[in-house]
């Protein structure tokens, strides 16, 4: 389920992947907290809480980019073929580039996929003003009754719903009737309020939403303990992990009939990223993804053939080093037909 407090952050929070609460960064995709004013070792240096957040994003989940990208459609609103298309742009890929890595069109082609995202972009503006007047409006409109507002933040909601809990019978069995006729007296939208005891685990309930009880606290007292850890183990895998990237070739190997796929990074640790991909079936090349279907995950292996040695002439863009790099591994290991899934560029 996507995170709630992704759901609740602002567009800037979003951008930059975490928030502040109070007297910790929390990282918004995957709610792992670092301790306002505490520093943070990580190999031989040593960073205070916002920077290290910052680090722990851009080590364990790549980027925010690459995070959002890859979620489902009913998410991000958008089709798989307009998330390769951003996936290309992000990259600094030109649209010629974009043309031959997709096999698609031509180059105008691209342009005009270009233009139809700029326009969904306008839209969403558009569309996210028209919500922010509405709410003003609502809050301008006289309520016939005093209804508490909801919490906007993590803890504040937390806070909120352990007052409510308390007002249930920890020895009754509710109907979805009596919790909603409960919660309206107090909240105007009671619905979103009940999804929120649940998904945060005040509430339990049968998969048909027929019977609700409240969560034993002996259960809440271990699920926390377990987060606790969870996170805790987290916070320790990063500070283990380097802070360098590395940018370099890769291949993916299926040991079945040995046919491989050679692409670059400019980071080499987000290849997750791009076993996350063929997991979701959302992989920009179709003939690897279609074997990956075929065989499997387990058939499959990342291997790095060559990490780009750092040039120290400014003048040189470390991204054409790249291209050089790949292009020799392809020259060399010849990826097409019946060896590999690249398509060779004419």
């Amino acid at each position: 389920m996507f995170s709630e407090l992704l759901w609740n952050a602002s567009i800037e929070e979003l951008k930059k992947g975490y928030t502040l609460e109070t007297d910790q960064y929390v990282c918004l995709l995957c709610g792992t907290q670092f301790e306002k004013g505490r520093i943070y070792p990580d190999q031989d240096r040593f960073y205070d809480a916002e920077r290290f957040t910052q680090i722990h994003i851009e080590q364990y989940h790549g980027s925010v980019f690459e995070y959002l990208i890859h979620q489902d459609k009913k998410i991000t609103g958008l089709t798989d073929h307009q998330k390769n298309l951003l996936h290309l742009f992000y990259q600094g890929k030109s649209d010629p580039e974009v043309q031959k890595e997709m096999g698609i069109g031509s180059a105008s082609t691209i342009r005009n996929h270009r233009f139809a995202l700029k326009e969904k972009e306008r839209q969403a503006k558009i569309f996210l003003t028209l919500m922010e007047l509405l709410q003003e409006n609502g809050e301008k409109q006289p309520k016939s009754r005093a209804l508490q507002p909801f919490p906007k933040k993590l803890k504040d909601k937390r806070s909120v719903l352990e007052k409510i809990v308390k007002q249930f019978d920890p020895d009754q069995i509710y109907t979805e009737k009596e919790i909603n006729d409960h919660l309206k007296e107090t909240f105007d939208d009671y619905v979103m309020v009940r999804r929120y005891l649940i998904d945060l685990g005040f509430l339990e309930r049968k998969p048909e939403g027929s019977e609700y009880w409240v969560k034993s606290a002996q259960k809440e007292e271990k699920s926390e303990k377990g987060m606790e850890e969870l996170d805790r183990k987290k916070e320790l895998k990063q500070q283990y992990k380097e802070t360098k990237s590395e940018a370099g070739v890769y291949q993916i190997r299926n040991t079945q009939n040995n046919k491989i796929y050679i692409d670059s990074t400019t980071n080499l640790k987000t290849l997750s990223g791009k076993l996350f991909q063929l997991k979701m079936g959302s992989h920009m090349n179709k003939a690897l993804q279609a074997e990956w279907n075929q065989y499997g995950e387990d058939a499959f292996v990342f291997e790095v053939l060559e990490i780009l040695k750092e040039n120290k002439n400014e003048y040189v863009d470390p991204k054409d080093d790249l291209k050089k790099l790949e292009q020799k591994w392809l020259d060399h290991l010849q990826p097409y037909g019946d060896q590999g899934y690249n398509k060779k560029k004419s």
